[in-house]
């Protein structure tokens, strides 16, 4: 019969397991395993202390530190040790959880835990002071190892440095109890150090690196309050130095790295790795189109993870109120530190790349999105005073939408200036009262600042606004920095492509004719330059065309500026309050435009526009498009027409936009009557180019007109306005429509005569090859700029011409005022019941020669032009002339007419002479109005001049018509003794025959 195997005490099973654990011997015996280790010197400690040799929960301390301080050849390093330790207890423990004796099992739960505990707090000792055990891995790098720990838990077996992890892998519950109940200051230097070597794993890595386990890491380490603490109180959380800028706080701040991480490029001094315009994109004009598209969803699978996981770290930190400041303060010095991004020439060693300012759009929209709701919900939360008084973001500098800086220090006084001596001084107080109104609208427990009566404390407090507040303006800026600096970057590239591809075309054409060295190294530069510029805008439109996402993210955030916007006027009303409220005309320009840049780049791909709502955005271009006093500056009006055109059903191709022109209430009553506006207010943008911009923006406005014209209701109050506005707007709009039409068809005309020149030179063979390369190069590129630019005016040209066809065949009164010039005769000429139109063409000295109807009816036959519409002109062409001859034999009836009652700029006879106020110089009513319909100024002094500051003078007309009176009588005299002499000679003739 077998014995009975004995039962062990409570103290045997103990140092069976903590033996296991810690893999160490009080006994020196034979152990088969090699990595247990015999602890002589705790042994003999032991015994001289009467105590048995084994291994119990109060000895754990003193086998710890002599295993760690001991010289034990092929013993693992101390913080592989400890960790394997947590391991073994981890195993341990599941083994006791199947023990039947609740009280020993209860007890050897208690020892495990005890086991555990004590390796992870010598784990933290050891990373916090590394000379404090040998360490004899001769392979230690600099990197903590707790990093290889966490990338383990977090991620596959490669690490952010390329190196293998050694096996090393994370215990359950090891890095929750390394965290979770640690103190502060011992972890300070280790997570210091962990979070360098965070940063350092993603500093040269791009989108298609290895970014994902060091993001998953730094999500992991911010979960922990003592590890994000450690994080913002970091000294590399913002960099301090004399030398930071926007650059040097993405390359050397923890987060910096994470954000540069992107698939766009960067300069080559910050280039990271793998290049993937050249893993992706190289050649792609001869790679399969199913290649292209795999690359483009990878990177923006890619990128979608990082913006997800910045966005996750970034939340987690805000919602701890310990944290949240910091973050507000790193988020804003990065946007003040990378200001001049808005530049059009940007700086890439002083700014931040592009990459990380478009990963932070996205970020941020991110953080926006609860308060995006379609109802906009939240918007009462956004404080326009922030703009003005905020102590963090440096808005109060940037262009507004119509105030200066000195009427925004008037208004609202200047912080910055404020005398905190004293209770004194209205700026202080108005910068009091916006704190008080900010307090109570701010939704927080904290009191108010005014509840304290010292004004030296309240002025020097710093007003606390919400989050949605601070985040809704740091969006605002860092959209405008980064994801619309994206969209001009885009465009930009394009034309630089299209410049390259005309310059190549150029230059291929040239070496047909004559080879050269010279040339093919050209050819060959541009053909490399053409291949990087391809490569770098399939990036772009990888991370962000194709990424539907955070266009409509940043859609719904610029829907959200603009309904909060117009809720600074009164809200979707029209018309306009006389008067423009003070914080509007404060807000910075580019929250307008970019919400018009965002709109005008999402138009224009494909689809990107559906589910989207429109029609506040159409009711907010509708309000403003054409109200100076609102929005100043002509060229932000005029992308609003930009907008619009991109809308236009036949471009769009969307029934969607169709019922915002066709179905829309505001639409339907304004949309015509503001393009008319704004058609004649761009005369005037205050530009060096505003001569050549005008010609732009009014062939929008004019594409706009004529598909308007096209729908009903659209027609009807297009004639509306035309009658009311008769001599008004309407009739400025036809002038610059004339105006324009003639201006462009002249310069059309004379560039085909240069163009004609150039031809010439070029088809004499012999002379054109005997040219230098050089001057051929430079001719040949004129040729190409001339063409181009005789296309386009001849297209303005025409559409002018068009609309002044279609809209005079309907509305025909404006036409025949004496104030225009004439053009479309025979629409007009039909309408003309009082024969007041021959006469208006006689009158415009510079245009009427009674042969340009003969010649020009010949022109109408030769192309085939109907003939009733010939026979018109003919007959119009009669009546003119017969007005002039009646015209003539008026003015010379008039004989010598004194200098004075000569108009100075016609040096015709004044009817109607009017007093210019500024120059008090005496001119003709309608000479001067006619002046008047293209430019507002007084055209001797170029002083401001308006139709209603002319001063009549009476006086002057008296006498001017008593000798226009004099003059008739005394024609009405010479006519009588010409009649009866003629009757005397008669009679007499008769006499003698009789």
């Amino acid at each position: 019969m077998a014995t009975q195997k004995p039962s062990r005490t409570p103290a045997e099973i103990e140092d069976i397991i903590l033996r296991k654990i810690f893999l160490v011997s009080l006994v020196d015996s034979m152990e088969n395993d090699s990595r247990v280790v015999y602890l002589e010197m705790t042994a003999a400690e032991i015994l001289s202390e009467g105590k048995e040799l084994k291994l119990s929960r109060d000895l754990l301390e003193r086998i710890i530190i002599d295993r760690l301080t001991g010289n034990f050849p092929a013993a693992d390093p101390p913080f592989q040790y400890l960790v394997d330790c947590y391991g073994r207890a981890y195993e341990e423990g599941k083994k006791i959880a199947s023990m039947k004796d609740k009280n020993l099992r209860s007890e050897m739960e208690n020892v495990v835990r005890q086991a555990k505990k004590l390796a992870v707090s010598y784990s933290r000792i050891h990373l916090g002071n590394p000379d404090m055990f040998p360490n004899p891995d001769t392979n230690k790098s600099n990197v903590s190892p707790l990093l290889y720990l966490i990338f383990a838990e977090v991620g596959s077996n490669l690490d952010g440095f390329g190196w293998s992890s050694s096996g090393t892998s994370s215990p359950p519950g090891f890095l929750e109890e390394f965290f979770r109940d640690a103190d502060y200051d011992s972890m300070e230097p280790i997570l210091k150090q962990l979070y360098e070597d965070l940063r350092g794993s993603v500093l040269k890595v791009s989108a298609l690196g290895d970014f994902q386990r060091p993001l998953r890491a730094l999500l992991l380490l911010v979960n922990y309050p003592v590890a994000a603490k450690a994080l913002v109180n970091h000294p590399w959380w913002i960099p301090k130095s004399v030398y930071l800028n926007g650059r040097v706080i993405e390359m050397t701040s923890i987060l910096g790295p994470f954000f540069h991480v992107s698939a766009l490029r960067d300069h080559d001094i910050f280039k990271s790795e793998p290049d993937i315009g050249q893993q992706c994109f190289s050649d792609a004009s001869t790679r399969r189109p199913a290649d292209l598209l795999s690359s483009f969803t990878t990177i923006k699978t890619v990128m979608n993870n990082l913006y997800d996981g910045l966005a996750e770290v970034l939340m987690c930190l805000l919602k701890n109120t310990n944290t949240r400041e910091n973050v507000l303060e790193y988020l804003a010095e990065v946007i003040n530190r990378n200001a001049s991004r808005g530049h059009l020439q940007v700086d890439p060693l002083s700014c931040a790349s592009s990459g990380m300012f478009v990963n932070l759009s996205a970020v941020m929209l991110c953080l926006c999105e609860p308060f995006l709701d379609a109802n906009l919900t939240k918007r009462d939360k956004i404080d326009p005073k922030y703009v003005l008084y905020n102590n963090r973001l440096e808005l109060r500098g940037l262009t507004a939408l119509h105030a200066s800086s000195e009427e925004v220090s008037e208004w609202f006084g200047d912080p910055a200036k404020v005398d905190t001596s004293s209770n004194t001084g209205d700026g202080q107080n108005r910068l009091l009262q916006s704190q008080e109104a900010t307090s109570s609208s701010s939704n927080t427990n904290e009191p108010s600042l005014l509840q304290n009566n010292n004004p030296v404390s309240r002025s020097s407090e710093k007003v606390k606004y919400p989050f949605i507040c601070e985040c809704f303006f740091m969006t605002a800026r860092v959209l405008n920095l980064g994801l619309l600096k994206a969209f001009s970057d885009f465009k930009h590239l394009v034309q630089d492509i299209s410049r390259c591809e005309d310059a190549l075309s150029s230059f291929k054409s040239m070496r047909e004719q004559a080879p050269s060295r010279q040339l093919q190294e050209d050819i060959e530069r541009l053909e490399n330059e053409i291949e990087s510029y391809s490569q770098e805008k399939l990036c772009y439109e990888a991370q962000i065309l194709r990424d539907g996402g955070i266009l409509q993210r940043a859609l719904s955030y610029y829907r959200l500026m603009i309904v909060w916007l117009v809720g600074l006027v009164g809200g979707f009303k029209m018309p306009l309050p006389p008067t423009c409220p003070k914080e509007f005309a404060s807000m910075p320009e580019h929250f307008v435009e970019d919400a018009m840049e965002l709109l005008i780049f999402a138009s224009r791909i494909p689809r990107a526009l559906d589910g989207v709502m429109l029609d506040d955005f159409m009711n907010f271009i509708i309000m403003f498009m054409a109200s100076p006093e609102y929005i100043r500056n002509p060229y932000l009006r005029a992308k609003m027409v930009e907008v619009l055109n991109c809308w236009m059903p036949r471009r769009s191709g969307s029934k969607a936009t169709e019922t915002l022109f066709e179905g829309h209430p505001l639409s339907l009553e304004y949309l015509v009557r503001n393009l008319l506006k704004l058609y004649v207010d761009i005369e005037f943008t205050g530009s060096h180019t505003q001569f050549y911009d005008k010609f732009n923006i009014r062939h929008n406005i004019a594409e706009l007109l004529e598909y308007l014209w096209q729908v009903p209701s659209h027609r009807n109050v297009w004639r509306k306005i035309a009658k009311e506005e008769e001599k008004g707007v309407y009739l400025n709009f036809l002038n610059f429509l004339i105006n324009d039409s003639i201006y462009l068809l002249d310069e059309s005309l004379n560039k085909i005569l240069e163009l004609k020149g150039l031809e010439a030179e070029m088809s004499n063979t012999v002379e054109w090859e005997r040219r230098p390369a050089q001057e051929r190069q430079e001719r040949t590129r004129l040729f190409h700029s001339q063409e181009n630019i005789i296309r386009i005016d001849m297209k303005l040209a025409n559409e002018d011409v068009s609309m002044l066809a279609f809209t005079s065949e309907q509305i025909t009164a404006p036409f025949l005022l004496p104030e225009m010039i004439v053009n479309i005769y025979v629409n007009l000429a039909r309408g003309d019941k009082d024969n007041i139109f021959p006469v208006a063409i006689t009158k415009d000295g510079r245009s009427y020669n009674d042969q340009l109807f003969g010649a020009a009816a010949h022109v109408l036959r030769r192309i085939g032009e109907d003939f009733r519409i010939i026979q018109e002109f003919v007959d119009l062409g009669a009546r003119a002339k017969a007005a002039a001859a009646e015209a003539m034999d008026a003015e010379a009836a008039l004989g010598d007419v004194p200098d004075e009652f000569l108009d100075p700029i016609q040096y015709t006879l004044m009817r109607d002479p009017v007093i210019l106020p500024s120059s008090r110089v005496i001119v003709d009513r309608p000479v001067i109005q006619r002046h008047l319909l293209s430019d507002s100024t007084d055209p001797f002094n170029r002083s401001h001049l308006t139709a209603d500051m002319l001063i009549p003078d009476v006086e002057l007309k008296a006498k001017i018509e008593e000798f226009i009176r004099s003059q008739e009588l005394k024609r009405q005299e010479r006519l009588s003794t010409q009649s009866a002499k003629a009757t005397i000679h008669t009679t007499d003739t008769t006499t003698l025959i009789d």
